[in-house]
């Protein structure tokens, strides 16, 4: 059984504490033979991460060097908005190589929100919802899920709770959240040093 270290960059507070819930997922679900740790994401802000060099790099380096320690690699995962994700990761992902090329780096954007995986799943919320057509083309996932909730969606108090339950083979049939899975699984991940 292998073991993997991945050491997540996000930008919500809500992610901190689901991107660990939800690669430990993934892995669960899906690779069941590999055991993966995931360390406490670093949080950063986004526009400051994608436009700032120096703050890039920084933040960059400090993941890199928890990820060292265990022959691990950094996640970075945002969300990209209203940027092409197409013309956005590529750029992440040669800075972050630029940083550290002695460090494995993926980079996954969520299309629009991290929610929007929600929304491609949104069957399996048990919430009675149907998901829409084209989640990833809908600007405002949080204001989708709002509307169809008894209270606001909050990140803080849901993003976790929704990741825990919803469906992730459901959730593939959107991109970005295809391009995570595949990235995650793809076989090519560092084991973690002295364990096989």
């Amino acid at each position: 059984m292998s073991r993997h270290l991945i050491v997540p960059v996000v930008e919500g507070h809500g992610e901190v504490e689901a991107v660990p819930l939800l690669v430990r997922r993934i892995y669960a679900e899906l690779l069941p033979d590999v055991t993966v740790v995931v360390n406490h994401p670093i949080r950063v802000k986004s526009g400051s991460f994608v436009s700032d060099e120096l703050y890039f790099r920084r933040y960059v380096a400090m993941a890199a060097a928890k990820a060292a320690q265990g022959n691990g690699l950094v996640l970075i995962l945002l969300d990209c908005e209203d940027d092409c994700p197409a013309d956005l990761g590529p750029k992440l992902l040669a800075g972050a190589k630029s940083v550290r090329p002695d460090v494995p780096s993926m980079v996954v954007l969520a299309h629009r929100e991290y929610e929007t995986w929600f929304l491609a799943a949104a069957e399996s919320l048990d919430m009675g919802l149907a998901p829409p057509d084209n989640p990833e083309a809908i600007r405002g996932a949080k204001e989708w899920l709002t509307r169809r909730m008894a209270v606001p969606y909050d990140p803080i108090i849901h993003q976790a709770s929704f990741t825990s339950k919803f469906d992730l083979r459901q959730a593939q049939r959107i991109p970005s959240f295809a391009r995570l899975v595949r990235k995650l699984t793809c076989g090519n991940l560092p084991s973690m040093s002295g364990q096989n």
